[in-house]
């Protein structure tokens, strides 16, 4: 039987130049004013945690319902017909007074993403706009971005916490994942370990990156961190023992059943709190789950073919690592499907064509897939 679930939140329009050669070093003499970079050809597709999530668990071969918000233009029908391709139900609401959110991606070989955003339809979109007996009738209700989604975020993040307490007290499983905002923006400067210490009470996942929790929790060690990696990524130079895992500690302390901290490349750190939260799990999904208790460790990614964008790459490898989950993987064979699935995003320029279902990854991963060296 098919696992239902829903994936709710932020979803956009992804617009990525490819740019051809080799590694680049310097970013700014790359980017200097009045110079022609070259480019290759374009590729546009759904993004946000709605498109990327949750169409990645469809093709895993979940039951998924979408939810979020669309504008009635020409990126809006960019969303519907991949959607349909894809053959997900399409539960977004088409809105006559704001635009589709897009975002423009630069995948510079060397460097860091940087992104170009607006937020869209997306900054309206909250629990009014979402069908919660359908959200009742599901096994997992995922939610993603709400750094980026101004209803979610204001007021102290009060509708977001009213929609994970509200959810929670259904007896649905609940799945939280952040990004990545600007400190000087409204959203930036919202309390966000306020939000979160009200939130992860109802939080039975929570998957956010190690850039995510540095910059909303840890701020002054974020810059600090930034710093030490010399505009280079932020993930190379960070360290599981200083850095993940008092902050992985600090979200089991806030109230959250699983931490699976994304660590870009290196891989996946994870904590989970006791038995009571594995009892949970073996409630929910009809499975055995005594391995998710008190667990905690760094799995590293594999490696892939090759690297062309890290666009979706966290989304889709949340996606595995839920499905896995819902699946009755133990804990153990989720993290693999979850770096695997990471990796085989990577070596596409959309989040999506890259992805092999279950059974493909199994097989490569038993036969020997080389890891990256664990950084622990």
């Amino acid at each position: 039987m098919e696992k239902k679930v829903v994936v709710a939140g932020h979803i956009c329009v992804d617009i990525t130049p490819q740019i051809p050669g080799g590694r680049v070093t310097d970013l700014q003499k790359f980017l200097s004013p009045g110079k022609l970079n070259p480019a290759g050809a374009i590729t546009i597709s759904t993004g946000g945690a709605v498109a990327n999530t949750g169409v990645a668990m469809k093709i895993l071969g979940l039951d998924v319902a979408l939810m979020g918000m669309v504008g009635a233009d020409d990126f809006g029908d960019i969303v519907h017909r991949v959607l349909k391709q894809y053959g997900c139900r399409d539960e977004l609401i088409v809105s006559e007074d704001t635009d589709t959110s897009y975002t423009i991606i630069l995948a510079i070989p060397g460097i860091d993403r940087i992104f170009f955003h607006n937020p869209g339809a997306n900054d309206v979109f909250g629990p009014k706009d979402m069908d919660m007996e359908k959200i009742r009738a599901a096994q997992l209700f995922h939610f993603g971005y709400p750094p980026i989604m101004r209803l979610m975020y204001q007021n102290d993040g009060a509708e977001l916490i009213r929609l994970f307490r509200t959810v929670s007290e259904m007896g649905v499983l609940t799945s939280l994942d952040l990004v990545m905002v600007q400190e000087d923006t409204e959203a930036g400067r919202a309390d966000w370990p306020r939000i979160l210490e009200q939130t992860l009470p109802y939080t039975d996942f929570f998957v956010p990156s190690i850039e995510e929790l540095l910059l909303l929790l840890e701020r002054e060690k974020y810059h600090k961190i930034l710093e030490e990696s010399k505009g280079g990524d932020i993930t190379e130079a960070i360290s599981i023992e200083r850095d993940v895992a008092p902050l992985a500690e600090r979200c089991i302390k806030m109230g959250a059943g699983c931490v699976l901290i994304k660590c870009g490349a290196p891989g996946l750190y994870y904590k989970t709190s006791g038995k009571a939260f594995a009892k949970k799990l073996t409630e929910k999904t009809g499975y055995r789950c005594e391995s998710w208790a008190d667990a905690e460790g760094f799995e590293p990614s594999y490696v892939p073919d090759q690297v062309r964008s890290g666009t979706g790459a966290g989304d889709t490898t949340i996606a595995a690592f839920l499905g896995a989950m819902l699946n009755g993987y133990p804990l153990a064979r989720c993290l693999q499907l979850a770096t695997a699935t990471g990796a085989s995003c990577v070596e596409t320029y959309d989040a999506l064509s890259g992805l092999k279902d279950f059974a493909k990854l199994e097989e490569r991963i038993d036969a020997g897939w080389e890891k990256r060296p664990d950084i622990r």
